[in-house]
């Protein structure tokens, strides 16, 4: 197990969610270093390298996963996946049945909703908002 929920929680749109800590070192994130928010374990796999960080919340059935990572105060909810070596940071929203995955960037101040897929080395920055069954990939 790379990490364990604490008993630290807060709500967050009426959902409790509890701090994450690390139970070893790896790819970056140190032993017993505290982690971001999420619902449950199934929001974050224990396999990989993927780490949810700093404020950044994932719940409902959001899952990161692979060497995906996840900071800032993004908010990752619905069912979406975050996987890959995929970065998302910054005051980012994703919500829907959205698929972040590749070496795909979101940062910024961005809002991705509906059946949204962002992969291989795109990039979606700034005050962008991506909705409906958008596709954003390659070197975008």
């Amino acid at each position: 197990m790379k990490y364990k929920i604490t008993e630290t929680s807060k709500i967050v749109k009426g959902v409790v969610l509890y701090q994450i800590i690390a139970n070893k070192n790896f790819e970056g994130v140190k032993e017993g270093e505290l982690g971001g928010w999420i619902q449950s374990e199934k929001n974050l796999s224990q396999e990989g390298t993927c780490w949810i960080s700093s404020h950044a919340c994932v719940y409902g059935n959001a899952q990161v996963r692979g060497k995906a990572q996840v900071y800032g105060r993004a908010q990752i909810f619905g069912r979406v996946h975050v996987c890959g070596s995929a970065q998302v940071y910054g005051k980012t929203w994703i919500y829907g049945e959205t698929l972040i995955y590749g070496k795909a960037h979101v940062s910024g101040s961005v809002w991705i909703s509906g059946e949204t897929h962002v992969s291989g080395n795109a990039w979606v920055y700034g005050k962008a908002h991506v909705s409906g069954k958008a596709w954003v990939f390659n070197n975008i």
